[in-house]
């Protein structure tokens, strides 16, 4: 059977971040950082909305596509330089997949509904731009924020988790709390949604 353009567009996504130099490892195995990334974002829309449009799987699928191009200390390393950076590559992310999308055949239309969800917009308003910040926030919970916390201290990890909490839907907060956490981090979420 012939594969579909939905199906080519996720593999030219994965193609795109199977590129990436930088390594995270998993289960004793090295991936590219990005392509584990996107198939983590995929695995856990469909966790969460088995039912995602495919205008929405592909916004998951490439929310960082090829995102080591635009390194962070190639902006001042302040909040400014911070939101600056995240502006520079939302609008890259959107582009490059634009671009596989027009080649695997894909109208205007549906290229800006995906760009519209790559750069979040009208979240809280928008019911899939809402999951797709949900599905990030889940994603940064269940998978990297461990090891993240191993790095910072209880304070700093409250402040990113009340913010984190802030950005989710009350659907997002249910799946939240079904992640298995360590019972330290468990405490963490505790006391940052008190």
């Amino acid at each position: 059977m012939k594969p579909t353009r939905f199906e080519i567009a996720i593999a030219l996504i994965d193609k795109k971040n199977s590129e990436d130099p930088n390594t995270y490892q998993s289960h004793g195995l090295n991936f590219p950082k990005e392509l584990l990334y996107s198939q983590r974002m995929s695995q856990k829309l469909l966790q969460f909305k088995p039912d995602a449009s495919r205008a929405l799987q592909i916004a998951a699928r490439a929310q960082h596509i090829c995102r080591w191009k635009i390194a962070r200390d190639e902006y001042p390393m302040d909040r400014v330089g911070y939101l600056k950076w995240r502006e520079t590559l939302k609008k890259m992310h959107a582009e490059m997949t634009s671009d596989i999308l027009k080649d695997v055949g894909y109208d205007a239309e549906f290229m800006e509904r995906v760009s519209f969800l790559i750069n979040k917009k009208l979240i809280k308003k928008n019911e899939e731009s809402q999951t797709i910040e949900d599905v990030i926030c889940l994603v940064f919970l269940d998978y990297y924020f461990e090891e993240f916390a191993a790095k910072h201290d209880d304070e700093k990890l409250i402040d990113i988790l009340k913010k984190t909490w802030v950005k989710m839907s009350d659907e997002g907060h249910a799946e939240a709390l079904k992640i298995k956490y360590s019972d330290k981090s468990s405490a963490l979420v505790k006391r940052a949604i008190s």
